[in-house]
């Protein structure tokens, strides 16, 4: 089956659409506190249609998923003890756990590394809610990590231009599934 074929060329279609950059917006945003996908499902293929607008995309993302990475602070912060109950019972309570872990050993470089971890960045702004670490130093590093995540992106489609796109038009489906198993590995071993 070429599932994530068909959805990279959903994505592309819709990357064209004249509000893509709200959608994309609005998913950076929720992925940063609730939402399980992350904004690079949106961002690559929507780069690769439009490479004029790539340092563009890559700043909307990074602009959103900091704010939404503070209302993640805030939940954690102000009402852990009303999702504390569906946090423990969730697929996301050992990474919560291990974020913790890196907020007792790395302080607010934790929140830098998380832009880079394939632990979900809303785990890590609820969990530095939750630890009261200070805000202002929890926003420069979500800066700074997840800008320096979504930058980064940006920069290998712009350098690798229509042979980047090349190869993950041919190898989207084996990348997929293959993303697909580091995930699993990861939160099996974790």
């Amino acid at each position: 089956m070429n599932i994530f074929d068909f959805l990279y060329k959903k994505i592309i279609s819709w990357s064209r659409m004249p509000n893509a950059d709200r959608y994309l917006f609005a998913l950076s945003f929720s992925e940063s506190s609730f939402f399980p996908i992350p904004p690079d499902v949106m961002l690559i293929p929507m780069s690769l249609a439009n490479r004029s607008k790539i340092w563009y995309l890559a700043g909307i993302t990074t602009i959103s998923s900091v704010l939404g990475g503070v209302l993640g602070y805030l939940l954690g912060y102000l009402v852990f003890d009303l999702i504390e109950a569906w946090l423990i019972n969730s697929d996301y309570w050992s990474s919560y756990e291990t974020a913790r872990l890196w907020f007792d050993k790395w302080g607010l470089f934790a929140v830098l590394l998380a832009g880079f971890s394939p632990i979900p960045y809303k785990i890590f702004t609820i969990a530095a809610g939750i630890t009261g670490v200070n805000i202002f130093g929890f926003i420069l590093f979500s800066i700074l990590g997840r800008g320096a995540r979504f930058f980064l992106i940006a920069a290998l489609i712009y350098m690798g231009g229509d042979a980047f796109k090349h190869i993950i038009e041919k190898y989207i489906n084996i990348l997929g599934w293959f993303i697909v198993v580091i995930v699993l590995i990861f939160f099996l071993f974790l």
